[in-house]
Order: structure tokens, then C-alpha cells, then sequence
């Protein structure tokens, strides 16, 4: 995990003073900044709808809640440069809400570009950090709590502010963390919306002029700011205990009842995931459409989307059984050293995907000739690139659990390894399904890695998709991006609904 920041290290070392005298500048000073608010303004955001979404899809009476949780979950695997042409063609000037409220007056809408778009585009395609976090932890509470506390006159808002709420903490720090590290990451939805952050400086020095060392000085900095990021995900999570101390309930909880609050909650469900799935959706078909009205010829994309499968749950496998032992250190045997060894894990996903691509090319060409350009070294990067969204998703789950079972087993003869296969792997599964899940998710639309990485030949969905858009045949890349979407809804049921058995 911390090969791509030896990698930078050696570098920024080649920059020399020129690094440190491009750090020290007011623009550099004014990109920290820029990726500072943006990154806490969307984690900020992303927690106030997946949270809501996660309790309304888990917890209530909701009508069709297993699609809506289905549904909630989907927009993650839409590239979030589609998610910004979507808003662009929507509310960009001459857009089509534009279109729409001309014939009333309307000349021109405020800019969608900056600030503000950049922050909508990343949060609709964040948020499902903390939602399917927020869902695993739902499903490890002891629903006895909430109800001793209804027995004690405690009203639904009661319960859920005093009793559920804060047993989600761990759960919703380790989803709000993802979008943070995710948010200074991301390319494709900053550019779009020209929004100056540390990404776009990176990009730059890489490719227009070619000076590695302040490219690397520049992410070293990003590798910085995530560790202040992380700092603060620790003071955040606090030192409570959040499992249960007793037997507890071994019963599903009683669905909370709506009431007059079910259409409101609907709409509220509907709005987002319109917003953040059905728009990009339309934006697709429409393309798709138009390209074969005009007579497009469209590429077979079969081959590239078992690729696409297969890679990416070669990596959410391995990333799941890394997550395990790393979690399962920094919770039952807690130290600064421990946690901080699991928090280190979380570098990688701050970084751009091409600054781990360029490191493991690096580590293939002059240390394992024999990796380099295989499926082996591209679910590497993707690991290293993703192991924190299982990491932090099966370290929630496995605080729910009571250390007290793992001790009964052993007391009962079991050895640590026993104990942990049968008591403690099939309680934190919801977790782990969880973590799997956000990293085949992810990994299926990753890029970077992809195009310098992949063995020669090897193309996959992602890169179907850059290869067309780039080349401004927006219906060639339609297709292969709908069958991304229903590949990973189809994925994504799967493991919702194995999950929704455990406990």
C-alpha cells in the first residue's frame, strides 16, 4: 500500500529545490485549499443523504425498499465525468432546463461550472460511500436498545437520535472518510466543471509539462492532507463501545411505520436517485439513440464486460480477505502503532489513479518484470487502490461484534483461528459483503490502471468507454456505459441480498 508513496518519494527528490519552491507559491497554497472545502463539503453532504437513505431502505416500511436500496447504490458505478456531462447537459447553459424555461423569460441559468458543480457532480456519485456503510451497520445493531428505549417512553425520533445514531458512528466516519479521500482523488468531474483542485495541478505536470518531480511534490502534499484527513476520521470515531453487551435480540427489528411520512420519503428516495442515476441514465440513452438514428456502427461488448467482471472480483476478493486481518488487528488488539497500520491503508485511495499506475509500472519494469502487464498486476493496483472501502466497511461491522463470543468459543476448546472462522467471520459478513461490493463496484469503472496496466489487448468496459468519448463518439461509448450499469445493478443485488440474511 505505501509502495506508490516510495515511488513519489523518489521523485519529488529529483525536483530538488524547484519542488519546494513550487509548493511555497500562492497558487499551490490556494489548490490546498480548494481541496480541502471541496472534500469536506461533499463528505458533509454525501452523510446527509446516505445516512437517511441507508435507515429508510433497512429500517422502515417503505414501499419497495429492497429496489430503492438496489437503486441507491447504483449511481457508484457511474463514471463521475458522466455524472458531470449529465449535470452539464442538464443545467449548463443551453442546457435543457434552459430549453425549458426560455419560452417564460428565463435567458440564462447561474453557471453550473466551479464550485458548485463540482461539488453536486461528486456528491451524487459519493454518497453511495456512505450509504451501503451506513446499511452494514444498521444490520449489526441490537435491536433490543431501540426497543428498551420505546419501553421507556422514547419516541421513534428519540430512539433514533439517542440510541441508533450514535451506534453508527464507526459506520458513517468510515463512509464520510471514503468520499473525503475519494473527493481529492477525483479527475473526471473537476475538469469537467474547471474547478482548479490538486488533481487537475497533477495532471498537469504529468502530461502538458512533463516534470515528474513537481507532479510528485504535488501528490506527496495530497498524501499529507490525507493523513490530516485520517487524523481527524480518528478523533471523529471516539473510543465507545458499539457492541452489544448481553445476549441481545436474535430477531430481525420490527420495521419502523411511516405513516403519513412514507410519500415523502418515496419522493425523497426518488429525487435522488433520479438525480443521480436516472439522469446520467437518460444522458446515455439519448446518446445512444441519436448515434443510431445517424447510422452508428456499434462495437460487440461482450468480450470487454466479462473482462471487465472478471478482473474486478479477482480484486474485491482480494481485497476482502486483506480487509480482514488488517481490521480485525486494529480493533482487538488496539495501539497507536495497530491503528495507524490500518489507517496507512487508506493512502493509496487519496492518490490519482495514474500516480499508482505510474508506481507500479515503475516496480514492474525494475523489480517484477514477470507482473508487469498482467490481470495479476492490474487487480494489484486495484487493490491498492480500493482496499480502504473494505477495510473501513468490515472494521464497522467488526465493532458491533462482542469480543466476549470470541472468548466463549476458545473457553469451549476452539483455537484463535476456530474461534475467529466460525463466530466472528459469519457475524462481520455484512460488512464484508459490504466492503466487496463497493470495490467491485469501483474497480469495474476505473481507468487509469486500466490503460497502462492491462495486458496488451486486454480492454475492458472503462476503457470502451474513454477510448469513444474521447474521441467525441458519444453513442459508441453509450452502450458499453448501460451495460456497466446493468452489470453491476445485477452484481450489486446479488450480494444486497445475501447480506440481507445475516443477523
Amino acid at each position: 500500500m505505501l509502495l506508490p508513496v516510495g515511488y513519489l518519494a523518489l521523485r519529488a527528490v529529483e525536483g530538488g529545490a524547484e519542488a519546494l519552491e513550487y509548493l511555497a507559491r500562492p497558487r499551490t497554497l490556494a489548490i490546498i485549499a480548494n481541496s480541502a472545502v471541496l472534500a469536506g463539503s461533499v463528505a458533509a453532504a454525501s452523510t446527509a443523504i446516505g445516512v437517511p437513505l441507508a435507515w429508510l431502505t433497512v429500517r422502515t416500511d417503505l414501499p419497495g425498499r429492497r429496489f430503492w436500496g438496489v437503486a441507491g447504490a447504483l449511481p457508484l458505478v457511474i463514471p463521475s465525468y458522466v455524472s458531470a456531462f449529465a449535470l452539464v447537459a442538464a443545467l449548463g447553459p443551453r442546457g435543457m432546463v434552459q430549453g425549458l424555461l426560455e419560452p417564460l423569460g428565463v435567458a440564462r441559468l447561474p453557471s453550473i461550472y466551479g464550485f458548485f458543480g463540482a461539488w453536486l457532480a461528486l456528491t451524487l456519485s459519493t454518497y453511495p460511500y456512505v450509504f451501503l456503510s451506513v446499511r452494514a451497520g444498521l444490520k449489526g445493531i441490537d435491536p433490543a436498545l431501540e426497543e428498551a428505549s420505546r419501553s421507556l417512553g422514547g419516541s421513534g425520533w428519540r430512539t433514533f437520535w439517542r440510541v441508533t445514531l450514535p451506534q453508527l458512528r464507526p459506520s458513517i466516519v468510515a463512509g464520510a472518510l471514503l468520499v473525503a479521500l475519494y473527493t481529492l482523488s477525483d479527475f473526471g468531474a473537476v475538469s469537467i466543471m474547471r474547478h482548479d483542485v490538486f488533481t487537475s495541478a497533477i495532471y498537469v505536470q504529468y502530461t502538458a509539462s512533463f516534470n515528474r518531480g513537481l507532479a510528485a511534490a504535488l501528490a506527496l502534499v495530497l498524501v499529507a492532507l490525507t493523513l490530516v484527513v485520517i487524523w481527524i476520521e480518528k478523533r471523529a470515531e471516539g473510543r465507545a463501545r458499539y457492541y452489544r453487551c448481553g445476549v441481545g435480540a436474535r430477531r430481525a427489528p420490527k420495521p419502523a411505520r411511516l405513516g403519513r411520512w412514507r410519500l415523502p420519503a418515496a419522493l425523497f428516495c426518488g429525487g435522488v436517485t433520479g438525480l443521480a442515476l436516472v439522469a446520467p441514465l437518460a444522458v446515455l440513452a439519448f446518446w445512444l439513440a441519436r448515434g443510431l438514428a445517424a447510422g452508428e456502427v456499434l462495437r460487440d461488448v461482450g468480450g470487454p464486460a466479462l473482462r471487465s467482471i472478471w478482473v474486478s472480483g479477482l480484486a474485491a476478493g482480494a481485497a476482502g480477505l486483506l480487509a480482514l486481518p488488517v481490521a480485525f488487528l486494529a480493533v482487538r488488539y488496539p495501539s497507536r502503532l495497530n491503528a495507524w497500520l490500518g489507517r496507512l491503508t487508506y493512502v493509496g485511495y487519496a492518490l490519482p489513479g495514474v500516480v499508482i499506475a505510474l508506481a507500479l509500472v515503475f516496480f514492474g519494469v525494475r523489480v517484477a518484470p514477470g507482473l508487469y502487464q498482467t490481470v495479476a498486476m492490474l487487480a494489484l493496483a486495484y487493490v491498492i487502490r480500493f482496499l480502504p472501502q473494505s477495510v473501513g466497511s468490515v472494521r464497522a461491522s467488526l465493532l458491533q461484534v462482542s469480543p466476549r463470543l470470541e472468548e466463549a468459543a476458545r473457553s469451549l476448546g476452539r483455537g484463535s483461528l476456530g474461534a475467529f472462522v466460525s463466530i466472528t467471520a459469519p457475524l462481520v459478513r455484512p460488512g464484508l459483503v459490504s466492503g466487496s461490493a463497493l470495490v467491485f463496484l469501483t474497480a469495474m469503472k476505473e481507468l487509469p490502471p486500466t490503460l497502462l496496466l492491462a495486458p496488451t489487448g486486454y480492454d475492458t468496459l472503462a476503457t470502451r468507454i474513454w477510448s469513444a468519448t474521447t474521441e467525441a463518439f458519444y453513442a459508441r461509448g453509450a452502450l458499453p456505459a448501460l451495460l456497466l450499469v446493468a452489470v453491476s445493478a445485477a452484481a450489486l443485488g446479488v450480494m444486497l441480498a445475501r447480506a440481507q440474511d445475516q443477523r
